[in-house]
């Protein structure tokens, strides 16, 4: 297995002999793709791979006990505030019930609470508790200023530009 930065680590074997420093120019097809299409998918694995272990310690650090998967879960609810487990199934892209068993988790660990929902007294709303609330929020702000830290040396410009192409990007994967 290479490091993450090396050529061949998931890229198909794509890179093997390609230029020191990268990929050959965009339009040089390998395989029938473009590289451009090529590069693309190789620098988006590596960065969610490596978002999958930063998420593990990210909810480590909220709860020692606490599951990766569980994070994204606590920022949604830290965004919208009360949900119901149905509406966070259908946005993490889970079924019932594993959002069910993720919910107990949390909920046994004092991060959630649960309420009916006054729309429909069969249905519970999530939310976080102020526990919740305030670890959550902790990992995040310190997760902020450390995206903060490594991009210092880029324009701001560029941070927006990035920002601006990966919510394009995010856009495309829900529809």
């Amino acid at each position: 297995m290479h490091d993450e930065g090396g050529k061949g680590d998931d890229d198909g074997g794509v890179g093997a002999d390609m230029p020191v420093g990268g990929m050959p120019p965009a339009g040089t097809p390998v395989g029938g793709m473009d590289q451009a299409y090529l590069a693309l998918e190789r620098e988006l694995t590596v960065l969610l791979r490596r978002a999958r272990a930063k998420s593990g310690e990210m909810a480590r650090a909220v709860h020692p006990d606490l599951e990766s998967a569980a994070y994204g879960l606590l920022a949604r609810l830290d965004q919208t505030g009360r949900l119901r487990a149905t509406e966070l199934a259908a946005f993490i892209g889970v079924g019932k019930a594993t959002m069910s068993r993720q919910l107990r988790a949390l909920e046994h660990l004092g991060l959630i609470a649960r309420e009916p929902d006054p729309a429909d007294g069969r249905a519970w709303l999530v939310h976080l508790t102020e526990e919740g609330r305030d670890r959550f929020r902790a990992v995040r702000d310190a997760r902020r200023v450390a995206y903060v830290r490594q991009l210092a040396g880029w324009d701001r410009d560029e941070v927006a530009e990035l920002a601006r192409l990966l919510h394009q990007l995010n856009r495309g994967v829900e529809g």
